[in-house]
């Protein structure tokens, strides 16, 4: 049903580097970029995912209770997703761990305020 997901960033070049590094994690890559976005896809290629410089040139901002979640393959995936989040300057909103009997899950926040999860779902949840 979802066709593609886009959040706004202030510094277009410093959002592109993050996401291609922590996309490449998950086994994404960039399929159509422009000077102002970038569209992410797995193989299959959907749903997408991208970034931009908002196209009314205000100032880019993160929803308050907004967050889009990603799957990884296993729980080493998610913790290295965060990991290397953080380490290119993300900020946490939730250190990686099993969240119930649903799965692991790991919460940060992007440059920008973006709300982001990563989550390994377990098979029978």
């Amino acid at each position: 049903m979802i066709s593609y997901s886009m959040i706004g960033v202030s510094n277009f070049d410093k959002a592109s580097k993050f996401y291609d590094e922590i996309f490449s994690l998950l086994g994404a890559q960039p399929v159509h970029k422009t000077d102002r976005s970038c569209f992410y896809a797995t193989q299959d290629g959907r749903p997408l995912f991208a970034i931009c410089i908002p196209y009314n040139k205000e100032a880019a901002t993160a929803g308050n209770g907004s967050m889009t979640a990603f799957t990884a393959s296993s729980k080493d995936i998610v913790k290295a997703v965060y990991d290397k989040a953080i380490e290119l300057g993300a900020t946490c909103e939730g250190e990686p761990g099993p969240r119930g009997e649903f799965g692991d899950f790991a919460y940060f926040r992007d440059m920008d305020g973006n709300k982001l999860a990563i989550s390994a779902l377990n098979q029978n949840a």
